[in-house]
């Protein structure tokens, strides 16, 4: 029976990172980028204040330490978005009655959602820390870096597989731009020799 738990347990792990990155996407293009009738909180918060503030010049790094606090969600939000987004694993399970699809779908969600809180801090305020100094931190830096520069491509921070199947992926900018750098920021201009694009802070 444990090994069922357990093997129920990693098929709701896989499937809800899948799940967490089609989400991500969806929140972030449909909510965080543009109002739903009267509810207009996500996309003023994100989209008005937000992107406002952190260009994909150098201010996609913090400028101000007044505006630390529009880098995460509001505290309450995490709770939220893993309650709404486990919902239809708690219907999967009741229905399979296997209870180590949504254990294991809870786990990867608040995970996903705990990375996607880290990285895009990290991403917006580094201080060296051991995370940015990964490949994979190198590659998510510069896709999101370019979500700052085209509003309508790259929504996914963690994960981007909803922008691949989707068609808002980009890897590189169509034009020249002045790009923030730093150690963590790729070069993410066109492959056409240029000036030099990093935007230096004032």
């Amino acid at each position: 029976m444990i090994s069922t738990f357990f093997f129920w347990t990693s098929i709701g792990t896989l499937i809800a990172i899948v799940y967490a990155s089609i989400f991500e996407w969806i929140l972030h293009k449909f909510l965080m980028h543009q109002p739903i009738g009267s509810f207009t909180y996500p996309f003023k918060r994100h989209a008005l204040v937000h992107h406002r503030i952190f260009k994909s010049d150098h201010t996609y790094h913090l400028i101000h330490e007044k505006d630390k606090v529009t880098i995460p969600m509001a505290w309450w939000n995490g709770p939220a978005l893993v309650a709404i987004s486990s919902t239809p694993f708690v219907l999967a399970s009741l229905l399979a009655q296997r209870w180590g699809l949504l254990c294991g779908a809870a786990l990867a969600i608040s995970a996903y959602y705990g990375a996607y809180e880290y990285m895009h801090w990290c991403m917006h305020l580094p201080r060296k820390r051991h995370v940015e100094r990964s490949g994979i931190f190198f590659r998510l830096n510069g896709h999101h870096l370019l979500h700052h520069r085209y509003m309508n491509r790259n929504y996914n921070v963690v994960l981007p597989l909803a922008d691949l199947c989707f068609g808002t992926l980009m890897l590189r900018s169509k034009v020249h731009f002045k790009q923030a750098c730093g150690p963590s920021v790729p070069n993410v201009q066109p492959k056409q020799p240029a000036l030099s694009a990093c935007a230096k802070a004032h």
